[in-house]
């Protein structure tokens, strides 16, 4: 019968479990190299920042949008003011020119005594006066004897053939025109002269035709046999 020495089996069990921890160590090390060294946890002035600059895009998202609108107002404003602007200059003009269209008539009558001889004293003080207020307010006067006759400015109140015009021209003026600017208040009132239907052109140097030169109507023409 074999003696056996106590407490052996208890190293001997105990060797493998010994053995293996350093196996355990070597794979949880290998493990931890795989995953990685974990980032730093941000910190409190880090995260303030983050909340500021989003602050600051949307701040100025928000501006832009303001400017934006700020800028299609201010085009609006500056195409109302300039409506308004016209639009006062168009009816000032149609005040001026429905009030000097009432004064033609005594303008007419101050040229008709300014023909005859009559515009003296303190009528023609008075007068002159008048015409040139009305200059002032840009009241002009148009209308000469002589020139091409033109519908859009004149009104041919006499009609008449001339041998001396070569076109249609005004040879007289009845009441004179008058305009400010480009607006015409009145037209000139004119008598008009057209070329002489089927006149013949002017001889030599702009002599007539010889008499002698035409055929002698009353000799018959030559003899007859």
């Amino acid at each position: 019968m074999t003696e056996e020495t106590p407490g052996f089996d208890n190293e001997k069990s105990e060797g493998p479990s010994d053995a293996t921890a350093p196996d355990d160590a070597a794979k949880a090390a290998g493990s931890a190299d795989k995953a990685g060294p974990a980032g730093p946890a941000p910190t409190g002035e880090e995260l303030v920042e983050v909340g500021l600059q989003a602050q600051l895009d949307q701040s100025q998202a928000a501006l832009g949008e303001r400017t934006a609108d700020l800028q299609r107002l201010q085009a609006e404003y500056q195409n109302y003011r300039r409506r308004v602007e016209r639009d006062r200059v168009a009816v000032k003009e149609v005040a001026v020119a429905n009030l000097l269209s009432e004064l033609l008539p005594t303008l007419d009558d101050i040229g008709r005594a300014r023909e005859h001889g009559e515009l003296v004293g303190g009528f023609k003080s008075v007068a002159e006066s008048l015409e040139t207020v009305v200059a002032k307010m840009g009241l002009q006067q148009f209308g000469k004897e002589g020139e091409p006759f033109d519908p859009l400015v004149h009104e041919a109140l006499m009609h008449s053939y001339a041998p001396d015009v070569t076109e249609t021209t005004c040879v007289q003026i009845l009441q004179p025109g008058y305009r400010i600017g480009e607006r015409t208040i009145r037209p000139a009132r004119v008598a008009v002269a057209e070329p002489q239907p089927g006149a013949q052109p002017s001889g030599k140097d702009g002599e007539a035709p010889n008499a002698a030169d035409a055929p002698d109507e009353a000799s018959g023409g030559p003899d007859e046999g």
